[in-house]
């Protein structure tokens, strides 16, 4: 019998401690793992695959510059090692270094142009750095590759690129971690989607689920997340049966809010009294989704107040301030993630363009997604300086507010999608507001004010509200009157809509559709003949539940015609010229929805509500001058719904009274109310500077302005 070389024993022995360091990396047992790694270095230094998983194994101990290094090394011993150049990028990126880590990507590609994982995480990179074209490409390359892997990925990557879509991101990440073999920066980009998504409870990072929810629980209800992004919505809410089965303390809001949102209302009322219970023990109750319902102003806010300890695992440690100095100009800070194509986009564009510049210095931080919408591009120009702060910490963010010598900062979003409220719990501007994106309180003591007005918010409305009220004249609403409507506006066949009849119609979202309100729209559509119901195109399951809903009603379900979503928001604006009356929701009004209405010259008709996101629909009224359109009760809407109907000289004049009134009313007024806004401002910081403690406050009307810019 031969006997094995020196060299032959130093190769068998090599192999044995790779296959016990292997063995126990395994296992969870990185000291002795990282001990026989060690070993074969010492006796072959260029040991391609000790370097390799040593340097993964520094990756999960959470040294990525020695990482980095070790496959640097390992590279230069196999430089075609598409495993080896995968992990180099991904430990690149997590270093910051992003373009080198590109490079590694591309070095992949360059031997593999099939390589999933390559395609998958270079996309993920040129996303964040913002060639969403290029990342477009490179998950098409991926779905060509392999469709059954990312076919979720693609479907959804296209939302995120080009609207900032979070849901949609959510999905994608789901599918791109099934694929790739390191998942911690597709966790943590998961957890950061979901955090902009905006539900409480789905505050889950990189580091596992809060504790007291289980592992099982945690899954059911990141999978209902992702399957409601994908338009599944029926296998979503079995996952959220699943969570709330295993206790998940979110997964009862969100099948509420998913019963609500598809039109199943009979089990949404069941779960609207389970929440209620629940949330008198003292269980999490979606903020938002307690708008939605109708919760009292009371129950608003101690949901609130359970959201906001739900998005906070700590109270961060709070910047100090020193005492209020004399100020040449304030500078105002506006923090959100709808700075893109979104409602709060919209509204605020031409406020910020407008604010006087002698006497105030306007900063944009945004910590949304990014689109690459012309509505983006306005409000970075429309700021003297604007922040992406995106991948940001909350820390990060509230320290670049402070830095920056901020005196007020000014919250977009409150606790509505895509909230962060940790960065304003670490006080980093002496003075913050919560104003446009939450009609609610948000229970934070940390914010000092709201700004309202007076039919939205009354000043007996202040026990339910932990800000304090300030009043603006008129409506708080600001509008984009810079917008334009399409010359083009197409008639009711191009529409789909009967060229006779009376058109009633309703683009709110599928959520504020409650069965009291629909009662009245089919008892209008049984008593005025020849009349159609015009919605949103909204989800299967909920177009099909309101046709079941409208034939128990005695109503003929093709009478109920859903519009798709226009190209373009002007085009949406004179589509609306083709309907008669805008039929508003309660208890949650159409806001931006009602606004686009009035500014298109349709007459929108409301029943007031018994709180703030109920109100809106009266305030946006009585500021176009048609307060006799907001009813007090669902009686008085019906009737009055059901003479417009009837009477087209009564409908006629109060058209022709919208129109003239559409430049000289104040909703429509935006540099009137850009002064009170910043007659708030000014008030806000007096109080600060006198030492005093902040206070509720009416802001005094200004003088009605021609609309012109300055």
């Amino acid at each position: 019998m031969t006997m094995p070389s020196p060299l032959q024993r130093d190769e068998y022995l090599v192999a044995e401690a790779i296959g016990c360091a292997a063995r126990f990396h395994e296992l969870g047992l990185l000291a002795e793992a990282e001990k026989f790694y060690a070993a074969v270095l010492k006796v072959r230094p260029d040991h391609f695959h000790a370097l390799h998983e040593l340097a993964v194994l520094r990756r999960q101990q959470g040294d990525d510059s020695e990482a980095a290094r070790l496959i640097a090394a390992a590279l230069r011993t196999n430089p075609r090692s598409t495993v080896a150049l995968c992990n180099f990028g991904a430990t690149l990126q997590a270093l910051g270094r992003d373009e080198d880590a590109l490079k590694a990507y591309e070095d992949v590609l360059a031997i593999n142009p099939g390589h999933i994982e390559a395609l998958i995480r270079r996309g993920h990179l040129l996303v964040r750095l913002g060639h969403d074209e290029d990342a477009l490409a490179s998950y098409r390359s991926a779905l060509e590759t392999a469709p059954r892997y990312v076919v979720k990925l693609m479907n959804d990557g296209n939302g995120l690129l080009s609207r900032g879509r979070t849901a949609e991101a959510i999905a994608a990440f789901e599918t791109a971690a099934a694929v790739c073999t390191e998942q911690i920066d597709l966790i943590e980009r998961r957890a950061a989607a979901l955090r902009t998504l905006g539900r409480a409870a789905a505050q889950v990072r990189g580091d596992g689920p809060r504790p007291g929810i289980s592992y099982e629980a945690d899954a059911h209800y990141h999978r209902g997340a992702a399957l409601w992004a994908l338009e599944q919505y029926h296998e979503a809410i079995a996952s959220y049966e699943l969570a709330h089965a295993a206790d998940h303390p979110g997964a009862l809001s969100m099948l509420a809010y998913c019963r609500l949102s598809v039109a199943d209302w009979a089990r949404a009322d069941e779960l609207t009294g389970e929440l209620r219970t629940s949330m008198g023990k003292g269980a999490f109750v979606d903020a938002f989704l307690s708008l939605a319902l109708g919760f009292n102003p009371r129950e608003q806010m101690q949901a609130a107040a359970s959201s906001l300890y739900h998005l906070m695992r700590a109270v961060p440690e709070k910047f100090r301030h020193a005492p209020a100095a004399p100020a040449d100009k304030l500078r105002i800070a506006y923090l959100s993630a709808d700075f893109r194509q979104h409602p709060v986009g919209l509204a605020v564009a031409e406020l910020f363009e407008r604010h006087d510049r002698a006497r105030f210095e306007i900063i944009g931080v945004s910590f949304g997604l990014a689109d690459q919408s012309a509505t983006r591009a306005r409000i970075v120009e429309s700021v003297d300086h604007f922040h992406d702060m995106t991948t940001a910490t909350d820390q990060a963010v509230a320290k670049l507010v402070h830095d920056l010598g901020v005196h007020i900062a000014v919250d977009l979003n409150g606790l509505s999608g895509g909230c962060r409220p940790a960065i304003l719990a670490c006080r980093p501007a002496p003075i913050q507001v919560s104003y446009l994106g939450y009609a609610a309180t948000t229970a934070a003591d940390f914010i000092d004010y709201i700004l309202a007005d007076a039919t939205v918010l009354p000043f007996a409305e202040q026990p339910f509200f932990s800000e304090q009220i300030v009043q603006l004249p008129d409506c708080f609403f600001t509008n984009d009157t810079t917008r334009r409507v399409s010359p083009h506006a197409p008639d009711r066949r191009e529409l789909a809509l009967p060229e006779r009849g009376f058109v009633f119609c309703c683009f709110n979202k599928s959520y504020k559709i409650v069965a009291p309100v629909f009662d009245v729209w089919m008892r209008l559509l049984a008593r005025v003949a020849d009349s159609v119901l015009w919605l949103s195109e909204l989800t299967a399951p909920a177009r099909d539940n309101l046709r079941r809903e409208a034939a128990a009603r005695g109503v003929d379900p093709e009478r109920l015609i859903f519009a798709p979503r226009a190209p373009q928001i002007d085009d949406h604006l004179a589509r609306q010229c083709a309907a008669d009356l805008f039929l508003d929701t309660l208890p949650y009004n159409a806001h931006a929805t009602a606004s686009d209405a009035l500014f298109a010259g349709l007459p929108v008709l409301t029943c007031a509500g018994q709180s703030f996101a109920g109100r809106v629909g009266a305030s946006m009224l009585k500021a176009a001058g048609l307060p006799e359109l907001a009813t007090a009760s669902l009686d008085d809407y019906e009737a009055l719904a059901c003479r417009l109907a009837t009477d087209r000289a009564l409908l006629a004049s109060i058209r022709q009274k919208l129109a003239s009134n559409h430049r000289s009313r104040p909703l429509f007024d935006t540099d009137r109310c850009r002064r009170h806004i910043e007659a708030a401002y000014t008030t806000m910081w007096d109080i600060h500077r006198r030492g005093e403690r902040p206070r509720a406050f009416a802001v005094e009307a200004a003088a009605a302005t021609n609309g012109a810019l300055t």
